[in-house]
């Protein structure tokens, strides 16, 4: 493991996936954690993550709610099972005890405190269905018709160059558009 990667998750306080795994967490393949996730490292061994998997910025993850601990001297603690194909949303919580299904896209800054079916299209707080997935697919691949659609290029992993983030900003005014 890089140890910069390493030092640089201790400086924050945090733990790689790597070491999360080595604590007996379960990750399948194409897990994609971006800045500040926060997989509950006291009980990582309860998280099952499956294949194709993404968390967007400071997603948090818990296994552990200790509301109950002061009251009755014992945290609560519960599984939290997530399966293939499923996008997590910037600023959203899963609270211990729930399983998300497959094929499931959760809105950002919402709080999941129940299980989600497969297929669907969560929000809120606490998270309600709001779409079956392909409902939520069939609506975007309609409104990608008529929008823009940019290539790799106007990406930072690509480099764009700053004549290309303007002329983005300028065509995005007051619409949306789609990137590779």
């Amino acid at each position: 493991m890089n140890w910069i990667k390493k030092f640089v998750y201790r400086l924050r306080g945090e733990y790689t996936t790597e070491e999360l795994i080595e604590m007996g967490m379960t990750v399948g393949k194409n897990f994609k954690r971006l800045n500040g996730v926060i997989l509950d490292p006291s009980h990582c061994w309860l998280i099952e993550i499956g294949d194709n998997v993404t968390m967007a910025p400071r997603v948090h993850i818990l296994c552990h709610d200790a509301s109950t601990k002061q009251f009755l001297e014992y945290t609560k603690i519960g599984r939290v099972t997530i399966g293939n194909n499923v996008f997590i949303g910037a600023e959203s919580v899963v609270l211990p005890g729930v399983n998300i299904g497959n094929n499931v896209i959760i809105g950002a800054n919402s709080t999941v405190t129940h299980d989600v079916p497969d297929n669907s299209v969560v929000i809120g707080s606490p998270t309600r269905i709001l779409c079956s997935l392909d409902e939520y697919l069939d609506k975007e691949k309609k409104r990608m018709e008529n929008s823009i659609c940019y290539g790799e290029e106007y990406t930072l992993r690509k480099n764009v160059s700053m004549e290309k983030r303007m002329q983005q900003k300028e065509e995005l005014k007051g619409k949306i558009g789609y990137i590779d």
